[in-house]
């Protein structure tokens, strides 16, 4: 199993890596696409070269510039991606892939700095001397390729690794299996979208922006996940609604804006930033977030709470199943041992040897055949005449015991639940027959089409002081009953009357 295992999530890494390897090639070809479009518009910062008397060359002061800096990008992300970072995040040839990073990292500052020097040389008569206008270069390309090439190695680790760190937050798997790979796809997509709106910007890197990027999705993801998997469980456990978990979330994304404004402050250079920041982030959390999450909730998780429940009910329905043969079973053992206690007082090992072989038979029927769902009505019949040839040994000498059956032979292919009706029979011979009093019992079975009909009546009579029984209530006609309810509902009709003089009982019993 864990072989496959293994092969499987091999597998899907390397698909993973085919998608992401032809996603960023694409983003190349169009990136190259739009250098090579823009060229016959000229540099959309053009009024710059003819203010400062600065010559400006299409080929050396767009194109080379810009298909240098998208080709020196595209070949770090492979680099880092497919190549070193895996391997640190394996720990393997850690030196190695550490001095290409760096080294990586560091040729691709300078060139960035170089590029933008032929991309925007009207800037460097912008300072007092060649060396501040260079050190300003510098710490703009170091800002920014040092911040994106670490966002790439953070998203290729988290690639890697991602899942296996999750799955160590031991809390979160008590809330779904689902939620580990959610919480990563959801990363996943964030830190995408995060480095794609990195790559893209101009060298003047707006930081209020990036900084919102880098907020707000993740706020809104943290809390979509804690509406699904706490919020809106707890709530329907209470049995409320979207209103109440609506105006709840109003409450939380307050306080929450209002962390937020603690934290962007400090960031923002234009103060008019933090406003929209706070407004954009209550839309998104309030006509987004919140409604989405109700959304998933509803139409994913709540039906598989139902499904779950159901098999909770149908686990305990079936514990209920076995619990009840388990008793009739010795129940009825304990009968047909001292049925043949008596035999073996009152006649000879002839009878006695008959009524162990009927037994014999009995016993084989519940060791193979009561544990299955469902058997012939032919084998349930032949048991129940078993059992009743088995009592009549019992009873044979008394001439005041009348026992009359109509059971019908059975050459059809229904099929039943195993020990369904031999509670009624034994309940009538326990409390029906009376060695010193006269006493009968009447039992008829028959079929029409599927539908079974059984009449068990049995005469009452009242039992001595001193006797075991008189006090008690046998547990077979209770099993029944619940048994009937659990496998046969809708199915079957039962009837039972009891007068001064009778005990009577009808099923009607619908069979496949």
């Amino acid at each position: 199993m864990e072989i496959l295992s293994d092969h499987s999530s091999a597998i899907r890494s390397k698909n993973i890596n085919q998608l992401e390897f032809w996603i960023s090639t694409t983003l190349y070809i169009l990136a190259l696409i739009s250098i090579c479009t823009k060229i016959n518009y000229g540099p959309g910062n053009s009024y710059h070269y003819a203010d400062n008397d600065v010559d400006y060359n299409v080929l050396t002061n767009f194109f080379l510039p810009k298909v240098f800096k998208i080709t020196m990008l595209y070949f770090s992300f492979l680099l880092f991606n497919f190549v070193s970072m895996p391997q640190l995040a394996r720990k393997q040839n850690i030196i190695m892939n550490v001095i290409i990073t760096v080294a990586v990292t560091a040729f691709s500052i300078i060139g960035w700095m170089v590029a933008n020097t032929y991309t925007q040389p009207y800037r460097l008569m912008e300072y007092e001397n060649i060396d501040q206008a260079y050190g300003v270069f510098f710490g703009e390309a170091f800002s920014y390729i040092f911040f994106l090439y670490l966002l790439i190695n953070a998203y290729s680790y988290f690639n890697e690794r991602g899942l296996v760190l999750l799955n160590r937050i031991s809390f979160l798997k008590q809330y779904s299996n689902n939620i580990v790979p959610e919480i990563f796809t959801s990363t996943k997509i964030w830190l995408i979208s995060l480095l794609v709106f990195a790559a893209v910007l101009s060298l003047r890197i707006d930081y209020e922006l990036l900084i919102i990027w880098l907020l707000v999705p993740p706020v809104n993801i943290l809390f979509a996940f804690l509406s699904i998997y706490y919020i809106i469980p707890n709530l329907r456990k209470n049995f409320k609604g979207f209103g109440r978990y609506f105006w709840g979330n109003v409450g939380i994304t307050i306080i929450v804006s209002l962390l937020l404004l603690l934290v962007l402050i400090p960031f923002m250079r234009n103060g008019a930033v933090v406003p929209i920041t706070l407004t954009l982030n209550l839309i998104c959390l309030i006509c987004i977030t919140t409604p989405s999450a109700w959304y998933v909730y509803k139409h994913k998780f709540e039906k598989l709470s139902e499904i779950q429940m159901l098999k909770t009910e149908l686990g305990k329905s079936d514990a209920s199943l076995n619990f009840l043969k388990s008793q009739i079973n010795p129940h009825f053992l304990f009968n047909a041992l001292n049925t043949l206690f008596g035999t073996a007082l009152q006649e000879n090992a002839e009878r006695t040897g008959e009524g162990i072989q009927k037994l014999g038979d009995m016993m084989r029927f519940m060791l193979h055949e009561n544990t299955l769902d469902k058997i012939s009505l032919t084998r349930e019949v032949e048991y129940l005449n078993n059992y009743i040839d088995l009592q009549k040994l019992r009873t044979s000498r008394s001439a005041d015991i009348r026992i009359d059956t109509h059971i019908e032979e059975q050459l059809n292919n229904l099929q039943i639940t195993p020990m369904l009706l031999i509670p009624f029979i034994e309940n009538a011979f326990k409390h029906g027959i009376s060695l010193q009093q006269p006493s009968y019992i009447k039992i008829t079975l028959q079929t029409k089409e599927s539908t079974l009909y059984f009449d068990v009546s049995n005469s009452i009579y009242i039992k001595a002081d001193n006797d075991p029984e008189k006090l008690k209530s046998g547990i077979g006609l209770e099993n029944v009953k619940q048994r009937l309810s659990l496998l046969y509902y809708g199915k079957h009709e039962l009837i039972i009357r009891e007068s001064a003089n009778e005990f009577f009982v009808h099923l009607t019993l619908q069979l496949d």
